[in-house]
């Protein structure tokens, strides 16, 4: 059940209308790094989490708070598009090249919004929910969930250097700074599953010695002649997770060159492939 208190979560102001900023904009709403994204994975993690109810009770707390971040975005949009003409023709007599596009603001605003937000991202595509990751299990959902606090932060600071109105800089810190406070408890999240040590291989309840462990912690290379990759952290020494040593080898093909037969009858396939 969700309530609203009909107040915007931090204030959102615009000095100066910015129709094409209102287009990068709507990257931070209905892109994959966006809000839409963040909102629905925690909420659906959420409703699937079984176990310890924290965990259910953190994940829908901050789906909430992005729902907030959401309506922010959509009211700086709509905000900035004030300045957006109305009219093609308004765009055409002051540059007949940028009219079609009315300077690089997206169509879909001004014609299915009426200058307002909508769930898509820069280029006007919906968003379809095919980012959404919420797999049942808490550990690779935090995992998830930092990679997607991650992107966002990116996206957001790089709105923040692409605008010089005083008030979007304003409430893109603000985001910037919410995003670096989920990395961090989405992190803590995994640190209280054991971190690095206890939860992982995820899923950590699945016994490894039913595992081909001569390959758990192999780093394979495929250079054509043979030679060893380059080495890394994660080629030597103890495993991250505590439960093996790092080995670095060429790998070599195991099995035999596959040959799946002649193909069946009235399979469509030519006859010289019967």
């Amino acid at each position: 059940m969700f309530y609203t208190d009909n107040k915007l979560q931090y204030p959102v102001r615009v000095e100066k209308p910015d129709p094409l900023f209102a287009r990068a904009l709507q990257q931070a709403i209905g892109g994959v790094e966006g809000e839409i994204r963040v909102a629905m994975q925690y909420f659906f993690q959420a409703c699937g989490a079984r176990g310890n109810p924290k965990f259910r009770d953190l994940l829908m707390n901050t789906a909430a708070e992005e729902l907030g971040h959401i309506e922010m975005l959509a009211t700086a949009v709509a905000m900035n598009l004030e300045g957006a003409p109305l009219s093609l023709k308004e765009e055409v007599a002051n540059d007949p090249v940028g009219g079609a596009v009315l300077g690089g603001i997206n169509l879909k605003n001004l014609l299915s919004a009426g200058l307002s937000a909508m769930p898509v991202d820069s280029d006007g595509v919906p968003f379809d929910m095919s980012h959404i990751y919420a797999s049942g299990n808490i550990a690779a959902d935090m995992s998830a969930n930092v990679t997607a606090e991650s992107t966002g932060r990116i996206l957001a600071t790089r709105l923040y250097n692409m605008t010089n109105d005083p008030g979007m800089k304003d409430m893109l810190s603000y985001l910037i700074a919410r995003d670096t406070m989920h990395q961090n408890q989405w992190m803590a999240a995994l640190e209280e599953l054991g971190g690095a040590t206890g939860a992982f291989p995820i899923p950590n309840s699945f016994p490894q010695e039913q595992e081909k462990q001569e390959f758990s912690y192999a780093y394979l290379g495929f250079q054509q002649d043979g030679s060893a990759p380059a080495p890394g952290r994660w080629s030597e020494g103890q495993s991250i997770d505590g439960k093996g040593q790092f080995v670095s080898q060429p790998m070599q093909p195991l099995g035999p060159e596959p040959n799946l037969g002649p193909a069946k009858p009235n399979s469509g396939a030519q006859k010289e492939q019967l």
